[in-house]
């Protein structure tokens, strides 16, 4: 089987720069992956992806070295089987807030004994090889997103469930659900410390830390603070900042476009 990059180079103390994706265009996945994302995530939760696009978009990924990953709307189970079955190398999951929701997490995308994953990994044996079924509970990777105070409690319990291989911060709904006006990248203070709190007690774990991040300059200080993989830019906020850079050096007036 394949094997994952991002496993491997994550094993090997070194960093993962993620992209994400957002857009359902199997060429503009394709220019992304090609130049040169460690992995690059498809977000079938807060994009405009369904299935068939997803599809796509995992085969122009596949004409590159770069890892495919899925960030699934949700615990259904028969859409993360059916993600993993079209060839991604990895799962983020929102919302996970206790231990049974990384178990329910972990059981669709595991085979058994680990989970209850049922088998058909039709394009995933395409990409990942025929020898598939037989390596995929070591070579898929599986994060967790922590974005509540529901998930920031019980994350010790979370980080216990076997197969779980850690987590994805995402500070725009962390701070939500402290009162506080959604974002990524928090200066010092409550939220700040909550995620070195996350980071800190997943790397005792010996688990994964990844974390969304507004610019590479943030993304570079939770590497230095310990996250595994981060997150910098995404193919409609390089679209946005790409078109206002021109604009603004040719002295036209510059719309204001946010949420990317």
């Amino acid at each position: 089987m394949r094997k994952n990059r991002v496993i491997q180079r994550i094993k090997q103390k070194d960093s993962v720069v993620n992209g994400w994706l957002s857009l359902p265009c199997g060429f503009a996945t394709e220019m992304m992956a090609h130049q040169g994302w460690d992995s690059l995530t498809i977000d079938m939760q807060h994009g405009l992806i369904d299935y068939t696009d997803c599809v796509t978009m995992l085969t122009a990924i596949s004409t590159t070295s770069t890892v495919p990953l899925v960030r699934v709307p949700s615990l259904e189970p028969g859409l993360i089987m059916k993600v993993l079955d079209a060839g991604a190398y990895g799962v983020i999951a929102p919302m996970i807030n206790t231990a049974d929701d990384a178990q329910a997490l972990v059981s669709a995308c595991r085979y058994p004994p680990l989970g209850m994953r049922s088998y058909g990994p039709h394009r995933a044996m395409l990409y990942g090889g025929a020898d598939y079924a037989a390596h995929a509970n070591d070579e898929v990777l599986i994060l967790g997103m922590i974005e509540t105070r529901e998930g920031v409690a019980n994350l010790d319990e979370i980080l216990a469930v076997e197969g779980l291989d850690g987590i994805y911060i995402g500070p725009a709904d962390l701070a939500l659900s402290h009162g506080k006006a959604p974002g990524f990248d928090h200066g010092e203070g409550e939220l700040d410390t909550i995620i070195q709190s996350l980071i800190d007690r997943c790397r005792q774990q010996g688990k994964v830390t990844g974390i969304h991040n507004g610019s590479a300059t943030h993304a570079r200080s939770m590497l230095a603070r310990g996250c595994d993989l981060v997150t910098v830019g995404s193919d409609a906020r390089l679209l946005v900042n790409g078109s206002r850079d021109i604009l603004e050096a040719m002295g036209h007036k510059v719309q204001v476009s946010e949420g990317y």
